[in-house]
C-alpha cells in the first residue's frame, strides 16, 4: 500500500494470476490462490464436459497423505473421501513373470505411523469434478475453456497472454501448469533436460474376487515395475511398465488376450481378475525444467518436473508446488511485495529445486537398479530389501516418505 502507482496497476489488470492447464495441479492452485484472497484465471485447453465426463476410465491416483491435507484444506477432500480407497499396507517385490516374487520383500504398515494412512486411491473422475465444482463455486476464479494461450508477453509489473479465440488476459503473474511439453515454459524460453527410458506405462483397473485389504503391492521384473493399487469395491488399479515394444504389443491386445498376458504377473492372490474401464499408454521418461521461474513466470507439476512413477510421486510433487506456491505468494502479498517480482519467484524456486531433483535421482535409480534381470543386481536388491524390512527406523522412515510427510512441508500439506 506504499506505493499507489502499482496498487492502480494491479487493479486495472484482469487477474491476479493467469494459470496455464486445466489437468489437477491447475485447479488445485487456483482454489489455494483464491483462498489466499487472490482473483485467478484458469485457461484449460479442455471443455468442461469433457473433463465432467462421469464414466469410469481405468485412471486413478495415488494421494499421499500430506496431499490429501492439501485438498481438505482447499476444500476438496470432504466431497471425494467417500470415493478414496485407503492405503494401509505396500508391499514391494522382486521376481519375474509366472514365477512369482522373491522371497526378500519390504513391508510396510501405516500402523508404524501415528498419523493415519500412508495415502489413498481416487479415481480421476472424482477428483476431477470436484475441482470443476469448486472453481465453478468460488467467484474469484474465473475459468476459461476450451481455450488455449498462443502468446505470452511481459510489460513492466504485468503478463499478458493471447488466446486462440483473440481475447487477452492481464495479470500479475503467470503459471505454467501444462503438462512436459510446456508452452508456458517454451514460450518463456526455458530449457528442459531428461531421457527416455524405453519403456512405456499400460494403465488400466481390474476388478478380482477377493477384497484386497487396502495393500498396494509394486512387484519388480525386468521389463519395469508392475502396480497393483486397491481401489473402492474389490477393484484395484493397474500401472504396468514394460519395454516399448512388449507396452505396444500389450495395447494392440483385445481385453481377453491382455488379461492372459497380465496374470502371470498379477498372481492369482486376489482371485479370477476382469477388466474395468479402458486401457491408456503413457512413454516414460524423464524430464526437469533448467528453471522452474522466469520473468513473472513459475512452473508447476509436470511443466516443470517429470519423473518415472515407479514411486507414485508424480502428482504428489505436483501438490507440493502447488502448496509452497500459494505460501510464498500470500505472504509476499501479506507483505506489500509484487507476487511476480524475480525475488519472490526465486523463493518459490529454492524451496522445490532441492527437492525434485532429489525425486528425480531417486526414482531413476531405482528404476535403473530394478528393471533389469542381472543376477548380481537382483542379489544385491534383494538383500538390500530384507535388510531394510528388518530395520525398524529405515522401515518406519519409508513410511513416512511414501505419506509426503518429510522434508520442508507447506502448511497446508502440515494440515
Amino acid at each position: 500500500m506504499d506505493n499507489p502507482g502499482w496498487v492502480r496497476i494491479v487493479r486495472a489488470m484482469d487477474t491476479d494470476i493467469i494459470i496455464v492447464g486445466g489437468g489437477l495441479n491447475g485447479p488445485a492452485l487456483a482454489l489455494a490462490a483464491a483462498q489466499a484472497g487472490f482473483t485467478v484465471t484458469i485457461i484449460d485447453a479442455l471443455p468442461v464436459d469433457r473433463r465432467k465426463k462421469p464414466d469410469f476410465d481405468g485412471r486413478s491416483y495415488a494421494l499421499a497423505l500430506a496431499s490429501t491435507r492439501l485438498l481438505r484444506g482447499i476444500g476438496i477432500w470432504d466431497t471425494i473421501s467417500d470415493q478414496a480407497q485407503p492405503m494401509l499396507e505396500i508391499k514391494v517385490t522382486d521376481g519375474r513373470a509366472g514365477e512369482g516374487p522373491s522371497p526378500w520383500m519390504m513391508h510396510f504398515n501405516y500402523a508404524e505411523i501415528e498419523e493415519g494412512p500412508m495415502g489413498y486411491m481416487v479415481e480421476d473422475r472424482f477428483l476431477r469434478r470436484a475441482f470443476l465444482d469448486a472453481m465453478k463455486a468460488d467467484k474469484r476464479i474465473t475459468h476459461l475453456a476450451p481455450e488455449t494461450v498462443v502468446a505470452q508477453d511481459i510489460d513492466g509489473p504485468r503478463v499478458t497472454v493471447t488466446l486462440a479465440s483473440g481475447k487477452t488476459v492481464t495479470g500479475a503473474v503467470l503459471i505454467g501448469s501444462d503438462g512436459r511439453s510446456s508452452g508456458t515454459a517454451e514460450r518463456a524460453g526455458i530449457k528442459r533436460t531428461g531421457w527416455g527410458y524405453g519403456q512405456t506405462a499400460v494403465v488400466c483397473a481390474v476388478a478380482h474376487e477377493k477384497p484386497h485389504g487396502g495393500v498396494a503391492h509394486q512387484f519388480f521384473m525386468p521389463g519395469g515395475p508392475l502396480a497393483i493399487l486397491p481401489l473402492t469395491d474389490d477393484r484395484s488399479s493397474i500401472v504396468w511398465s514394460e519395454t516399448d515394444a512388449r507396452a505396444a504389443e500389450l495395447a494392440a491386445m483385445n481385453d481377453a488376450d491382455f488379461l492372459d498376458a497380465l496374470r502371470p504377473a498379477f498372481g492369482s492372490f486376489l482371485g479370477q481378475i476382469s477388466l474395468t474401464g479402458a486401457r491408456f499408454t503413457y512413454p516414460l521418461g524423464l524430464t526437469l525444467a533448467n528453471s522452474f521461474i522466469a520473468d513473472r513466470l513459475a512452473l508447476v507439476g509436470d511443466a516443470a518436473h517429470g519423473v518415472h512413477p515407479i514411486a507414485g510421486q508424480g502428482l504428489n510433487a505436483g501438490l507440493r508446488d502447488v502448496a509452497a506456491l500459494a505460501e510464498v505468494m500470500a505472504e509476499a502479498r501479506g507483505r506489500g511485495e509484487d507476487i511476480g517480482s524475480p525475488v519472490v519467484l526465486q523463493r518459490y524456486q529454492q524451496w522445490r529445486r532441492f527437492d525434485t531433483a532429489t525425486l528425480a535421482i531417486a526414482t531413476d535409480t531405482f528404476n535403473r537398479l530394478f528393471s533389469n534381470d542381472n543376477p548380481l543386481l537382483r542379489a544385491a536388491r534383494d538383500i538390500s530389501m530384507g535388510l531394510v524390512n528388518a530395520a525398524p527406523g529405515l522401515r518406519r522412515g519409508f513410511i513416512r516418505e511414501a505419506a509426503g510427510l518429510t522434508g520442508d512441508l507447506p502448511k497446508l500439506m502440515r494440515g
